[in-house]
């Protein structure tokens, strides 16, 4: 019965952090948390091809993640860099259909150049740009 003995899926973004991590390093970890969470993302923007317990389990990793991520982007002290990670973790709220907090984050985003890039990504979020 090794299928009831399965432990628990671990995730990137549950990983403690053992040092504090240098603005590259931690954009790195966004891609990869962001990366790494995409499939949750999906999941939950599409509820209708999951039982509502599996939607919750996908909606809280979404979660999880989400809220790794934007911790990480906010320890990053070069704009540019911080801009750059702050665009993975929109294309991840977007993916999540969460277009309440991509919004959120897209206004974040000061580097004119990748404001573009996201916009021309995800055009739904021009409604809010101010």
């Amino acid at each position: 019965m090794w299928l009831f003995n399965k432990a628990k899926q671990k995730d990137i973004w549950d990983d403690p952090v053992a040092q504090p991590f240098g603005d590259i390093e931690a954009a790195q970890r966004i891609r990869a948390i962001c990366r790494d969470a995409a499939g949750c993302a999906e999941a939950i923007s599409s509820p209708d091809k999951r039982s509502p317990k599996q939607q919750q389990i996908e909606r809280d990793r979404y979660e999880r993640a989400a809220k790794a991520a934007m911790e990480t982007a906010m320890k990053i002290s070069d704009q540019l860099v911080r801009d750059s990670a702050v665009r993975e973790i929109v294309g991840l709220c977007m993916k999540a259909n969460n277009i309440k907090t991509g919004r959120a984050l897209f206004r974040a985003i000061h580097a004119s150049s990748i404001k573009a890039e996201v916009l021309k990504e995800h055009p739904s979020l021009d409604g809010e740009q101010a």
